[in-house]
């Protein structure tokens, strides 16, 4: 990765973490005649722009909302082709992955995909492991509500088993219990497509996210719509209920 450093932005105050809803694949493609797979084989190329992106810039956290636990309820043939897409992409991108020192990373309820997506995941899972430079987390088969009462559960097993008091469950102990407890939480979240909303993504740790949302589909998304949004964050003050004075 050694594409020149965009001077429009600061170094210094880049994001460690970025969430990406991916939003708009099937609604480019029936804009353009086609069925909604084949917006979804378009927004791969997104895909891998932003993640070039993203390790030139060497951001250290890339969360992408790939598939959610709503998307099930999906028509089966779209499911299936996205399943299938799922694997072709995984499979052929590892080399790369490796290539770039990219570390894959997953979250979700991995127990929905079908054997041969596991498989297939797993694989590239342990093929990247070693690498030490962006992390690339796939949100599949993921909720923020799942992911919220998968938490709760760990700890009331915990409670029940006496290894833990209620009156000792704090912030902190819920944050041990989410997928992402070893990655600290997103300081940028962006949406593309025009919808203004967060879509069960990432509930509790987005809390004091900066949220961009922009009017492009993801598969026309490029590294130039990347550098809006942090250009966008850095011109924000980010207080975490302090005021102004206080920073």
């Amino acid at each position: 990765m050694s594409a020149p450093f965009p001077a429009f932005l600061d170094k210094d105050r880049l994001p460690r973490h970025i969430a990406i809803i991916m939003d708009g694949n099937g609604r480019w493609a029936k804009d353009k005649g086609e069925d909604r797979l084949f917006g979804h084989f378009h927004g791969v190329e997104s895909v891998r722009d932003i993640v070039e992106g993203c390790a030139e810039l060497r951001i250290e956290y890339l969360t992408l909302y790939a598939f959610s636990t709503e998307n099930w309820d999906r028509p089966a043939e779209e499911v299936s082709g996205l399943m299938q897409l799922l694997v072709t992409t995984i499979r052929k991108e590892v080399p790369t992955l490796n290539k770039n020192n990219i570390r894959l990373r997953v979250i979700g309820d991995l127990s929905m995909l079908p054997e041969f997506a596991r498989i297939e995941l797993q694989e590239a899972l342990e093929m990247t492991a070693s690498n030490t430079g962006l992390n690339l987390v796939m949100a599949l088969s993921y909720s923020g509500r799942w992911e919220l009462v998968e938490a709760v559960r760990r700890i009331a097993r915990s409670v029940e088993e006496g290894d833990l008091s209620s009156s000792q469950i704090s912030e902190q102990t819920l944050e041990e219990h989410l997928s992402t407890h070893s990655f600290p939480d997103p300081e940028l979240m962006i949406r593309t497509s025009g919808e203004y909303r967060i879509s069960n993504f990432l509930l509790y740790q987005l809390a004091y996210a900066e949220l961009y949302f922009t009017e492009v589909c993801w598969p026309d998304f490029r590294k130039q719509n990347l550098y809006d949004a942090l250009l966008d964050y850095q011109q924000r003050e980010r207080r975490f209920g302090k005021i102004s004075e206080q920073l």
